[in-house]
């Protein structure tokens, strides 16, 4: 059968599908059928998120030299021509993201109607974006923050209340810039692709309150300080949709985490695989969504011959980890850690999970391979993978056994890649 000699390496063949991913993604490969001419008159690019800083430069590769300002993650900072890049912590936003988001707001604020602005948006804008509503100190910001990251809440529903709590988010920063042209270029890490939901949308208008906002806090049981309260208690300043100040403004997705699925499927058919994509827009807590892909996998591998072709199960989306112990994990280092528990050393099976943008939670590692060995690797090291799961410990375990997947800074970001690999007895 065609491209059986890959399948020989699992291991290799899962990081290969990967990188394609990611490959796919790079804003240096993907950014430039986005953009339109260079307009004529006074261009502004502005900017935020993991991926900002390489669309820059994708932006001045095509337009050579431009003004504006970026805010990037630390550590993903790349070379610009005119483009100042500045870098500022993520997920839990600092001085520096606040400080530099001033000054945006303030450079949009000089434009006139005669002025564009290309907006650069991608996953981790809404840490980096950072200016906090009413009398919410950054501490206080900060503390929001890390209890809605802790809580299990989806990612939308993180938004919604960052939003609220923003002079920037939910449709203010295009709003600042009117009545100047606005383009705004994303790339997508949110389940469903919604523009509304990437980085907060800072340049799309958003129909939620501050009732809303409150209800998410209460459901996760989140404490807040008065001034978030306060906030949420008086008029907030996000732009609803169909807001005169939002009439200049289009907002394109031209990177989506459905494009690297299906970037990926391609190499793994032409490897003579038998391909199922399960969707682009998986949610729910990481440990449950492995325990049923294992499942469905330990089902498929029941049900193969000799003679069938190997089977690729692919998804993506956001997965979320509530947080119950004192470990170092991620989303997909626990899907990860508890699929393999749930396989229990299953022949045959193989599986990767990693964030397309090198960084799962808050560690800077992607993610994890798992296979047939990985509990007697654990055994081995005198690691127990159930210790490791009730601690959120993923991270710590898969270093200890030496499957961690490291990429470093990878410029892109479309949310999480999972591809679970069946192989039939030979």
């Amino acid at each position: 059968m065609a491209g059986t000699s890959s399948v020989d390496a699992p291991e290799g063949l899962l990081r290969r599908l990967f990188d394609r991913a990611v490959e796919v993604a790079d804003p240096m490969q993907s950014l430039h059928r986005a953009l339109p001419p260079r307009p004529d008159g006074r261009l502004v690019v502005i900017g935020a998120g993991k991926a900002s800083a390489r669309m820059a430069e994708a932006v001045e590769q095509d337009y050579g030299l431009c003004e504006g300002l970026v805010i990037t993650r630390y550590g993903y900072a790349r070379p610009c021509q005119g483009i100042e890049i500045v870098e500022a912590a993520h997920p839990v936003p600092d001085a520096a993201g606040m400080n530099a988001t001033a000054r945006m707001l303030d450079l949009v604020g000089t434009l006139g109607k005669d002025d564009m602005v290309l907006a650069l948006i991608s996953g981790g804008a809404s840490a980096l974006l950072v200016q906090p509503a009413g009398a919410i100190t950054l501490e206080e910001k900060q503390a929001v923050n890390q209890g809605l990251l802790a809580s299990g809440a989806p990612i939308g529903q993180m938004n919604v209340v960052r939003k609220h709590l923003s002079r920037v988010k939910g449709g203010q920063l295009a709003a600042a810039a009117c009545p100047a042209r606005m383009l705004t270029l994303m790339i997508s890490d949110v389940p469903g692709d919604d523009p509304a939901m990437i980085g907060s949308g800072p340049t799309v208008g958003d129909a939620s309150t501050p009732d809303d906002a409150r209800a998410i806090l209460e459901r996760y049981d989140i404490n807040v300080p008065h001034s978030v309260r306060d906030v949420l208690e008086g008029q907030s300043g996000v732009v609803a949709p169909d807001d005169p100040r939002l009439s200049n403004v289009e907002n394109v997705i031209y990177a989506a985490p459905s494009q690297s699925l299906e970037a990926a499927a391609r190499i793994a058919r032409d490897a003579g695989l038998n391909v199922r994509i399960l969707g682009d827009a998986l949610e729910g807590e990481a440990r449950e969504l492995a325990s049923d892909h294992a499942a469905l996998a330990l089902e498929l591998k029941a049900a193969l011959t000799p003679d069938d072709a190997p089977v690729l199960l692919l998804s993506g989306g956001e997965l979320t980890v509530t947080r119950r112990g004192d470990g170092v994990g991620g989303p997909n280092a626990e899907y990860a850690l508890a699929m393999a528990i749930a396989l229990d050393g299953a022949s045959g099976i193989h599986a990767i999970a990693c964030d397309t943008d090198g960084v799962d939670g808050a560690a800077e590692v992607a993610g994890a391979i798992i296979g047939p060995e990985t509990l007697t690797k654990a055994t081995k090291a005198e690691c127990s993978p159930e210790t490791a799961l009730s601690r959120n410990d993923a991270h710590g375990f898969f270093e200890t056994i030496g499957d961690q997947v490291v990429t470093g800074p990878t410029l892109t970001n479309v949310n999480d890649f999972r591809a679970i690999l069946i192989l039939p007895e030979r």
